[in-house]
């Protein structure tokens, strides 16, 4: 095999890529176009041909400190000279106990279990099966039900599925195979407008009926993502948090995408004041330069895991505790714990309300919400991917759109000038796009 393959200076084929190579949600018979991308620095993204991108996305969220990081890049660099991989099973290392520290540290003072795990979507399987052992070992082995809301995304593997939107999720491609979960109307109250308690009606009703099969209430707090970037009250989450403790019932909390500074607080529950049973994190936990995940309990959590009849918690993954990965989130920790991101996500939240409102006057432009470092134009109908790819490539910016949604959420390093860029992109394209009915409503989560 010739060493050109690995070179970084040969060009990528992006034939082959179209004819052999599955990309996210995206069809074989008819693939959207990939862009071919050789090198990435601070906030842009270089492609092939020399161009480059502003990146808006952060990589699906996860790339917070911008590429190439020096501190990340060194702590990785090191890590693989010295011991890139080793089983969890009967061996430990220091990048995994170092990690767990940080997390503890970090996080609210309940959780001080730590579950080291590959992807957000394996996270989020790892926490409900917590919840189910947990109540077989406290003898409520009825308890096996997820609770969830509407308009939820938590990944793509088959126990996460289950508890995405049931409606424009995965639920209905896959039948019975997709377990059958209890759901809730999706919050409604915004985040910076008047809470409505009436809207808690019909998810107490499901508590009250069904307190005895559900095992635990899974949810993304104050911000869900991929089912429609929407950001709702943090009453709402403090009442649910009431509802579990009146019921009996566990409280994960996915932060996969809302962790580490994102909307504006370190984790998203901190702005309802609460505390979860578990909780899932991934993506900005490495800074997103290599997959890793944390699912965090408590010591009650983990005690009635142990007290099941296996007397095991019954998931080990290959590359669990990942010594690699672990030196990543590390060097990623140290820099969230500098505090910096604090200005950065503010100045860029206070940019993101000035640059965007106006938006809201264009025909096509349904709402313009921001919090922290999240701005979404939601449109009045779905959106051709593929068409606007382009058009925003053709601005100088990477956003990607997804069902009807023009979002962003850059690195937290992103300069003003770069911000106006893309929001100038976003309000461009929204300006004059047209609307077609063909596009996915899915974007990756893990």
């Amino acid at each position: 095999m010739s060493n050109d393959i690995l070179s970084t200076t040969s060009s990528i084929d992006l034939q082959f890529d179209k004819e052999h190579l599955w990309h996210p949600y995206t069809s074989m018979a008819n693939a959207l176009p990939a862009f071919g991308v050789i090198a990435a620095d601070g906030v842009e993204l270089e492609l092939q041909n020399g161009t480059k991108l502003i990146d808006g996305t952060s990589s699906w969220w996860a790339c917070v400190h911008g590429y190439s990081h020096p501190k990340i890049v060194a702590a990785m660099q090191q890590q693989t000279a010295q011991l890139s991989h080793v089983m969890f099973g009967g061996i430990t290392h220091r990048p995994a106990v170092e990690l767990a520290r940080m997390l503890i540290e970090m996080t609210s003072p309940r959780l001080t279990k730590v579950f080291l795990a590959d992807s957000g979507s394996i996270a989020v399987e790892v926490a409900m099966k917590m919840a189910l052992q947990y109540w077989q070992g406290r003898a409520k082995p009825n308890k096996q039900k997820i609770l969830t809301v509407k308009n939820g995304y938590h990944g793509d593997t088959f126990a996460a599925m289950s508890v995405c939107d049931p409606e424009g999720g995965m639920h209905t491609m896959f039948g019975e195979l997709v377990t059958k979960q209890l759901f809730a109307p999706a919050p409604q109250s915004r985040f910076d407008d008047n809470f409505n308690p009436e809207e808690l009606n019909e998810i107490a009703t499901l508590f009250e009926d069904n307190h005895q099969q559900i095992a635990a209430l899974l949810l993304e707090p104050i911000m869900q993502g991929a089912g429609g970037m929407r950001f709702y009250h943090p009453e709402y989450l403090a009442a649910l948090r009431k509802l579990c403790d009146k019921y009996d019932v566990l409280l994960i909390l996915d932060e996969i995408a809302t962790g580490f500074g994102r909307t504006g607080k370190l984790f998203a529950y901190e702005h309802s004041n609460i505390e979860a049973d578990i909780l899932c994190l991934g993506k900005a936990l490495t800074g997103g330069y290599i997959s890793l995940a944390a699912t965090m309990c408590s010591d009650e959590v983990a005690q009635g895991v142990s007290d099941s009849p296996a007397g095991v918690f019954m998931h080990g993954p290959t590359f669990m505790a990942n010594p690699l990965a672990c030196s990543a989130a590390i060097a990623s920790l140290e820099l969230i714990r500098e505090n910096r991101w604090q200005e950065q996500v503010s100045s860029i939240e206070a940019q993101l309300k000035r640059e965007l409102a106006d938006a809201i006057d264009y025909p096509n432009v349904k709402d313009v919400r921001v919090l922290g470092a999240v701005g979404v134009l939601e449109m009045s109908a779905t959106l051709n991917t593929a068409e606007l790819q382009q058009q925003f490539v053709d601005l100088g910016v990477w956003i990607r759109p997804f069902s009807n949604l023009i979002y962003i959420m850059p690195p937290y390093c992103v300069t003003p000038s770069q911000l106006s860029k893309l929001t100038h992109a976003m309000k461009t394209v929204a300006r004059q796009v047209s609307l077609p009915n063909d596009a996915s409503p899915f974007i990756s989560h893990g």
